[in-house]
């Protein structure tokens, strides 16, 4: 007579499995059927001194074996694993050791996926270098772990100079806070009177400072004409008291300074160089669709800034790079209301202007962490919790979304309302999520953003509204009927 089988209700009450319930249960596990992807898979535990490898059993007596981290023996590594068989290898991103086993790895021939350590760092077990390595092999040998993103090495070149440049602009920044520090402990209040000691005149009157001029009325003259402070002013904000360790500490800090501007002029033509040999999508786009030409609103505002001598923002690289940036994209990123030069630059030197990795702009989104991340367990949405991340295109995205907060145009009302509805944070994430949708399909289809204004969102805004209303009457048995 066959056994019967336990209903949950009957096994639920016996309590805990018996040992053979758990021993088959094991066997179940191990018995699973998964598809191979990746038959010649290796995997790498990256370390800084030395990496672990694992391949296959029966490709090597040694299935796991070490390797230096000098570069005879990432050759060594390499030409091991090309003599195993093996064509695609797995490692972890871990800091910046992996690049340089990437490049060996790549220049041999070898396919390598280089994996998000989220992926397989919660998991159970598997502490030593030689356990990771070898469950790095098995979950890519079943295809279950994904590759990670990376640009082309022209534009890699085009991000290392960026991100130096960005460093030196931050270091400036920290210059000019302990300038500014330098002068209020002297109480010269020269901050009081300029909004910007690092101008034309702050400089010109901290330099003649450190020359020896004490006289404030001297001192003054060096006033621009364009500074809205009277002459007065100015001379009353330079009355302080003169220390000599804190005349020198700002003879340092000033030579620091005037360093990190050479640095970034340097980082300029640098960068010019690299950004020139980009190839020139702007063929592209227009095979694509005719340029629509500029807005009514972007006409008026770039002819008002060009009448009032606008000039290119202090940060920005001396050359011109909105128009090397429209070659290389292809189209004009700074149609789109909130994004800049600087921004454009951002997305250029960290993703490139070719998106085909990303299958369409949700997944585009999710790598830039703008998506929720949702925990679903019976087909209900249990959690949904954003990720932190340091993603850089999503933090200039971010600081793009807040500048719309008065902006007269269509995303400009759109992120008020999102602000109206949501949470200060939320709504900044709806709106740069937005933004980077927009990004992906200009740089997608090579046509160019027409602002629609301000006017045209609310007109749209308010027939959903009203279609909304009307359907929540006809649930009613009701309709509505407009006032006279």
């Amino acid at each position: 007579m066959a056994k019967r089988k336990m209903s949950t209700f009957e096994r639920l009450q016996r309590g805990k499995w018996s040992r053979e319930q758990r021993k088959e249960l094991a066997q179940k596990l191990e018995a699973a059927d998964l598809t191979i992807v990746h038959p010649d898979a290796a995997g790498i535990d990256v370390g800084n001194e030395s990496h672990f490898v694992a391949v296959p059993a029966g490709r090597d007596a040694q299935p796991v074996q070490e390797f230096g981290s000098w570069t005879a023996d990432l050759q060594r590594m390499a030409a091991w694993l090309k003599a195993c068989g093996i064509r695609t290898v797995a490692m972890q991103s871990t800091g910046v050791y992996w690049i340089a086993v990437q490049e060996v790895l790549e220049q041999a021939g070898l396919k390598v996926f280089l994996v998000n350590a989220r992926g397989t760092k919660n998991l159970p077990g598997r502490k030593s270098d030689v356990q990771e390595c070898q469950w790095l092999m098995k979950l890519h040998t079943y295809g279950l772990l994904a590759n990670s993103f990376r640009p082309p090495e022209e534009i890699r070149a085009v991000r290392t100079i960026w991100r130096q440049r960005d460093r030196l602009v931050q270091d400036a920044g920290r210059a000019i806070q302990q300038i500014q520090k330098a002068l209020t402990t002297m109480n010269i209040r020269l901050a009081n009177a300029i909004s910007d000691v690092s101008g034309v005149t702050g400089l010109a009157i901290i330099r003649a400072i450190l020359k020896g001029e004490r006289d404030p009325r001297e001192l003054a003259k060096l006033r621009h004409p364009c500074i809205q402070a009277s002459e007065e002013e100015v001379v009353r904000s330079l009355e302080g008291h003169w220390r000599d360790d804190v005349l020198f500490e700002l003879k340092q800090v000033v030579e620091g300074y005037d360093f990190y501007q050479r640095q970034m002029e340097a980082c300029d033509e640098e960068l010019q160089k690299y950004l020139a040999v980009l190839p020139d999508r702007r063929k592209e786009s227009a095979a694509v669709g005719a340029d629509p030409g500029p807005t009514r609103t972007k006409q008026r505002r770039r002819s008002k800034a060009e009448r009032k001598g606008k000039t290119r923002r202090k940060n920005q690289p001396g050359f011109d790079l909105q128009a090397e940036l429209h070659r290389t994209f292809g189209v004009d990123l700074t149609r789109i209301d909130g994004i800049d030069i600087m921004t454009g630059q951002v997305i250029l030197s960290e993703v490139g202007p070719d998106l085909s990795d990303f299958p369409d702009e949700d997944h585009f989104a999710s790598w830039l962490e703008l998506a929720p991340r949702r925990n679903i367990t019976g087909g209900k949405v249990i959690s949904q919790k954003s990720r932190e991340s340091r993603n850089r295109v999503a933090n200039a995205l971010r600081l793009a979304a807040e500048s719309l907060s008065r902006s007269d145009s269509y995303l400009g009302a759109r992120y008020r309302r999102l602000r109206g509805r949501k949470e200060g944070k939320k709504a900044v994430k709806a709106m740069a999520r937005h933004l980077a949708c927009l990004v992906y399909r200009l740089l997608t289809k090579g046509q160019d953003y027409v602002d629609r204004g301000a006017a045209y969102f609310e007109k749209k805004r308010t027939e959903r509204e009203m279609i909304g209303l009307q359907r929540k009457a006809a649930e009613y048995g009701m309709r509505l009927v407009p006032v006279a």
